[in-house]
């Protein structure tokens, strides 16, 4: 796929393809225990986190592992866990309930409408297929008001990135997850820009709110 802008975008018919046609169930069958970004963007993410996340909420954690990076020093009604392994999710402490679920297979959250108060995605988004689908799910289970925030460096398993996301650099894919967000139905869409990469890996995060009135 050649290099182009997010700007406008219509998304071309291989769009959402991988190089890796393989079950992803496959590829994530057993445990990766590490982080995916560095110490110093963990920090700055954590520190967003502390920042935007509703003490005592209901959070969902999408696409989780064995660590959220949620600040330890705060307290949340529930956290929830999805993923892809059970072992990582079975060894995240934060999380008080986990479900595994291939959303490239089934977008469809079980999780009730207007169940929760923030939703987060780490480092995690370049691997959906149904990109738009999957986060329409975080808007109707969000309750009117509250935000989802997707977060992103320029690190990924490539060979499970989708083609869109491996055509375009930091700043298009900024641009591309906030037209994911729009199209999702949600308002409200900022990026900010929480590691540039000189220090650090580079981490991005992109936030959007759904309406106040259900969607």
């Amino acid at each position: 796929m050649a290099i182009m802008t997010a700007d406008a975008l219509e998304f071309p018919p291989d769009a959402f393809q991988k190089s890796d046609a393989g079950d992803d169930a496959d590829f994530y069958a057993l445990p990766r225990f590490v982080t995916h970004i560095d110490d110093a963007a963990i920090a700055a993410l954590t520190s967003f986190y502390r920042e935007t996340l509703p003490p005592e909420g209901v959070l969902l954690d999408l696409m989780s592992s064995w660590v959220s990076h949620l600040p330890a020093d705060v307290s949340y009604a529930e956290v929830i866990g999805h993923g892809m392994n059970g072992e990582e999710l079975a060894a995240n402490p934060r999380l008080g309930r986990r479900f595994v679920q291939d959303l490239n297979r089934n977008p469809r959250l079980p999780l009730s409408d207007w169940s929760t108060d923030a939703a987060t995605i780490c480092v995690s988004i370049q691997y959906l297929q149904q990109p738009v689908a999957v986060l329409r799910e975080l808007a109707r289970i969000l309750r009117p008001g509250r935000s989802a925030a997707v977060s992103f460096s320029n690190r990924c398993f490539p060979t499970k990135a989708v083609a869109i996301w491996r055509a375009l650099d930091d700043a298009g894919h900024a641009r591309l997850v906030t037209l994911y967000l729009q199209r999702a139905g949600f308002v409200d869409i900022n990026t900010r820009i929480l590691c540039d990469g000189t220090a650090s890996d580079p981490l991005t995060v992109v936030t959007g709110r759904t309406p106040m009135t259900p969607l």
